[in-house]
């Protein structure tokens, strides 16, 4: 459905990490603003390094989706090193920022297997300067997360955006 947030997964039902709930408000998504986010995945297999993740990140132009490019790190982008990126956002051996302290979720690999859940916590999204092809509108995304050509994850969404 357009115009509306929504999640699947998108494996072949093996995956072993699947998201089991995810809930987003308000609806569309405000730039900026604040995001209330709630979540749980569980995982059946530890996430270790090398973690690559693969982003198709598309928007509705009329009728058709567009895909976007990856640009700046922004767009249909694959990161061939999560584990790396996430070490250079937060250095190891910080605690992990709220509230995934506060919920023991892990923001360093490896990620245990185990449940995860999040609940409704808000987040605020900084006035950034987006490009103009990434501010209103509707968007799809996929993610899919491998490590060493074995899928672990795959995860679509559907959402839309506004920017003052």
């Amino acid at each position: 459905q357009v115009g509306g947030f929504a999640w699947e997964n998108c494996g072949d039902g093996r995956d072993p990490v699947v998201l089991q709930s995810l809930s987003v408000a308000p609806d569309p998504i405000s730039i900026p603003g604040s995001l209330r986010v709630s979540a749980a995945v569980s995982s059946s297999k530890a996430m270790a390094s090398p973690l690559k993740a693969v982003l198709v990140v598309e928007k509705a132009l009329g009728d058709l989706w567009i895909q976007l490019p990856c640009i700046d790190q922004l767009g249909s982008c694959t990161y061939n090193d999560v584990c790396t990126i996430l070490d250079n956002l937060i250095p190891p051996g910080t605690t992990c920022p709220e509230p995934l302290l506060t919920y023991g979720i892990p923001c360093h690999c490896p990620f245990k297997a185990g449940s995860y859940s999040l609940p409704a916590s808000d987040f605020d999204l900084p006035d950034v300067e987006l490009p103009a092809w990434m501010t209103n509108g509707n968007y799809r995304v996929r993610v899919a997360v491998s490590s060493s050509g074995e899928e672990l994850a795959c995860v679509k969404l559907a959402f839309s955006l506004q920017s003052q």
